[in-house]
């Protein structure tokens, strides 16, 4: 890697990509026609104009390049110390990443790095990027663009993790994947839009993370993976929630319930519930809705659940949450400590 950044202010941004792989960097198998993961030469080949960018750009990949649907808690940390070991040599981070399990990523990305001063733009593409209609091309040399985009002062002009897609740069970790098929595969609900991608990139300057002080960038790997997610659905057993409360190792539950917060009114549904959380488990409470949040007292079922030792999930994506709760336990966090810090933001994950 090259050493450390000159201060010279008309120097040429300096971006490192780190490619995890993906269908931007997938080709067809001839013999199955299926989509593998193919190397970093291939994909840079296929958008030479990249080169037309006056950026120095330096790349690091996985040994193996994954399809997302295979990435681990393991990963996130592989990405993390590639960030943390080049932060001070680069001006942006680009990862390359696969769909499906993107906003997982970037979420988890947002909680590990406190203190973050610099762009990590997470992207990909629908189709690979050797396909003729691909938006992958596109989707790679905006991502450099906003990794290298600076303010009036001169500091970066995102300081924080965001899902570059199509038309939008979302906060990661307010994000989550809404379509298999569409160019525009990402959205966030519940935060607005960081930029507008059109014929220029237009920034919402006043809902862009910053973080407060002068703190320096502090690295945090501990991930729980004790923790699970919880789907309610009309007609859901007690055997079936009992067997799930009874997970060996068990930590933490993401329980994804009906409109803003609400559970089977059954008595032996919230009587499990509590059973659990005297037992340490710590149960967060996210809307299987799309937008909106959690309110726990503007129900009967969502105030016995609050009143069983639920906890609120607010607006919280289920990425975001399930992560969260990886990362403070992971931390060494008590049950009540954890409880404590999933209900305040620490990384502008939720209001």
């Amino acid at each position: 890697m090259d050493g450390a950044l000159s201060n010279a202010e008309n120097r040429r941004p300096h971006i490192l990509i780190v490619y995890t792989g993906g269908t931007i960097g997938m080709i067809e198998n001839d013999e199955s026609g299926a989509l593998e993961p193919f190397d970093f030469d291939h994909l840079i080949d296929n958008v030479p104009k990249i080169k037309r960018l006056d950026y120095d750009i330096d790349n690091v990949q996985f040994e193996v390049p994954l399809d997302s649907s295979a990435m681990t808690p393991d990963h996130w940390v592989e990405i993390v110390k590639v960030i943390a070991e080049n932060y001070d040599n680069y001006d942006g981070f680009v990862v390359l990443h696969g769909t499906d399990t993107m906003a997982y990523t970037a979420s988890a990305l947002s909680f590990m790095m406190e203190n973050l001063r610099k762009p990590v733009v997470i992207t990909g593409s629908q189709l690979p990027i050797g396909e003729v209609r691909t938006d992958g091309e596109e989707n790679l040399i905006t991502a450099l663009q906003v990794a290298a985009a600076r303010d009036a002062d001169g500091s970066p002009m995102v300081q924080e993790v965001a899902i570059l897609f199509e038309n939008y740069l979302w906060r990661g970790n307010r994000s989550t994947k809404h379509s298999s098929d569409n160019f525009n595969a990402f959205k966030s609900s519940n935060y607005p839009r960081l930029a507008k991608i059109g014929l220029g990139i237009s920034y919402r300057k006043e809902v862009l993370w910053r973080t407060c002080g002068e703190a320096p960038l502090n690295i945090r790997y501990g991930l729980d993976r004790n923790v699970m997610y919880m789907d309610l659905f009309p007609g859901i057993t007690e055997a079936a929630i009992r067997h799930q409360l009874s997970t060996p190792g068990l930590k933490g539950i993401v329980m994804k319930t009906f409109g803003a917060g609400n559970g089977p009114t059954a008595g032996w549904f919230i009587e499990a519930i509590r059973e659990a959380v005297e037992r340490g488990i710590v149960i967060v409470n996210v809307s299987q809705c799309d937008n909106g949040m959690v309110n726990p007292t503007r129900y009967q079922t969502g105030t016995a659940l609050n009143r069983a030792g639920v906890i609120s999930g607010h607006d919280l994506t289920s990425e975001a949450a399930i992560t969260k709760l990886m990362f403070l336990f992971g931390q060494g966090l008590t049950p009540e400590e954890v409880k404590t810090e999933m209900e305040r933001p620490i990384a502008g994950e939720m209001d």
